[in-house]
C-alpha cells in the first residue's frame, strides 16, 4: 500500500511539474502573457520567462550554434494578432503562431511558424511561414528572466541578459 501510494505521489509531482508556469520560481520557468494595443492591432505573445541563473546567453543557454530556439521555456512562445500585419515588410495574416529564433551574437533570426500546440522542443521546419533577420542589440541593462516588451508603434522586443532583440509589426 505504501508502494502505492509512494507511485502516486511521484505521478502526481511529475505531472504538475510539466505544467506551464508552475513549481518554483527556478523550475519551471515563470508564465508571462503581453497584450498591447498597438497601430498594427492587438498583438499577444504568451511565453514562459527562462532565467540566466549565472549562465551565459550564447554558450550554456540559447547557444550560438545556427539551431533554431523556442525563444522562452516549456511551450512554445506563441505570438497573435488581431489584423493581417507585415513583420519586418513581410505579411502576415492575423492569427496566432509560435515564435522561434536562431540567437547570434551580431543576428538573430526570428521564426514566425504556423505550429502552436507542441512542446517547446518540437520545432518542425516545415510550418515556418517565414523568417527574418534582425541585429542583435545590447540591452540597457542585464535582465535576469526573459522579458517581451510591446511599443504602441508596432516594435516587438525582448530583453535578456545583456542581449536585445527587436523587430517591427505594422
Amino acid at each position: 500500500m505504501l508502494a502505492l501510494f509512494t507511485l502516486g505521489m511521484f505521478v502526481t509531482l511529475t505531472a504538475s511539474a510539466q505544467k506551464r508556469g508552475t513549481g518554483p520560481d527556478n523550475r519551471p520557468s515563470t508564465a508571462d502573457t503581453i497584450k498591447a494595443a498597438t497601430k498594427a492591432g492587438t498583438i499577444e505573445v504568451d511565453y514562459c520567462q527562462p532565467a540566466v541563473k549565472g549562465r551565459t546567453v550564447g554558450k550554456e543557454i540559447a547557444p550560438f550554434d545556427g539551431k533554431p530556439w523556442r525563444t522562452g521555456a516549456n511551450d512554445e512562445t506563441t505570438i497573435s494578432f488581431s489584423k493581417d500585419v507585415k513583420i519586418e515588410g513581410k505579411d502576415l495574416p492575423a492569427g496566432k503562431y509560435s515564435l522561434w529564433s536562431i540567437p547570434g551574437e551580431k543576428e538573430w533570426v526570428i521564426i514566425i511558424n504556423k505550429r502552436t500546440t507542441d512542446w517547446g522542443t518540437n520545432y518542425k521546419p516545415d510550418n515556418d511561414v517565414f523568417r527574418i533577420t534582425v541585429k542583435t542589440q545590447k540591452a540597457p541593462a542585464f535582465v535576469e528572466r526573459l522579458k517581451f516588451t510591446i511599443e504602441k508603434s508596432g516594435k516587438v522586443s525582448f530583453t535578456w541578459g545583456d542581449y536585445l532583440v527587436a523587430f517591427n509589426v505594422k
